[in-house]
């Protein structure tokens, strides 16, 4: 009989729904208030369905909310069929946000004529907001899911496909709002894209360090005592050798890896240390460490 898992509480769904809300908003603003009246566009469907309503920008239903809606649905449910029906509800209540509150700002001033004031500025909020919606469990783009599909057949991986699709984007910028415009719009996404990556990694980057040495015992207590940071030992046997030992495994912030290594290299040089990037770190008690 399969285990009956619990559901997700209401008030952390409402918490979610809302965050979500927020960073499509946030994302509406980005392009209403920086983006839009600067002829300057983002990647992916926001991409093209700001190119489709400049072009249609005399009409009344074709404009960017309706793009944004109909151009991600085949994603999103494409999305339900990979990933299941909660990112699809996520993904259609953000991208209905988004819709929603562009056009709520529509009847705002711009807050800037200035491209790059704009590009700076527009970029930075509208990573912001996508990042937000992403972190909560949805999206506000098909382009990923898209590329999640076909890098399954092609050679390629995820980033490689969406940056792949964005270079024909970009190029019909070109086109449709001209060649400075377009580079205009590559800083935005460029730097949208360093927002998104701010909001799902965090500002304190964090390393993983495994550390192979005769002197563990040692080392594991020094990183304690003198770092403030605990360590888990864990089982191993060398490949040439066969021999077993205890293999430390800690975890540091970026500031601290200077001093790991001073504390590694005190007491055993020949130590193996291998220092790997983060993507997230919670839970045990890592925020309390001393220096």
């Amino acid at each position: 009989m399969p285990k009956e898992h619990k559901k997700e509480a209401v008030t952390s769904i409402l918490f979610r729904l809302v965050m979500i809300a927020v960073g499509a908003s946030m994302a509406a603003a980005a392009i209403e208030l920086f983006l839009v009246p600067n002829n300057i566009i983002d990647g992916g469907i926001i991409g093209i369905s700001l190119i489709l309503d400049y072009i249609f920008q005399h009409s009344s239903f074709l404009n960017f909310s309706t793009f944004v809606i109909l151009l991600n649905i085949p994603f999103v449910y494409f999305g339900y069929k990979q990933i299941g029906k909660t990112f699809m509800l996520s993904s259609l209540f953000g991208i209905v946000c988004l819709a929603v509150a562009e056009q709520l700002f529509h009847s705002f001033q711009p807050f800037t004529d200035q491209p790059i004031l704009a590009v700076v500025f527009g970029g930075f909020f509208l990573g912001l907001g996508v990042g937000l919606v992403i972190r909560y469990g949805g999206t506000l783009d098909g382009t990923e899911i898209l590329g999640i599909l076909m890098t399954k057949k092609l050679p390629f991986s995820v980033g490689e496909f969406v940056m792949f699709i964005n270079v024909f984007i970009f190029s019909w910028a070109a086109f449709v709002l001209g060649a400075e415009n377009a580079m205009y719009s590559v800083i935005t996404y460029y730097i949208a894209f360093k927002a998104i990556d701010t909001v799902l990694q965090g500002l304190e980057e964090t390393k993983a360090c495994i550390i192979i040495s005769d002197q563990h015992e040692e080392i594991s207590d020094a990183i304690l005592h003198r770092l403030g940071r605990g360590t888990t030992k864990l089982q191993g046997k060398g490949g040439f050798t066969n021999a077993e030992k205890d293999v430390i495994y800690a975890v540091v912030t970026r500031l601290e890896v200077t001093k790991l290594k001073a504390i590694i290299n005190s007491i055993d040089p020949d130590a193996f240390v291998t220092i790997m990037n983060t993507q997230e770190t919670k839970g045990g008690r890592f925020k309390s460490a001393i220096h």
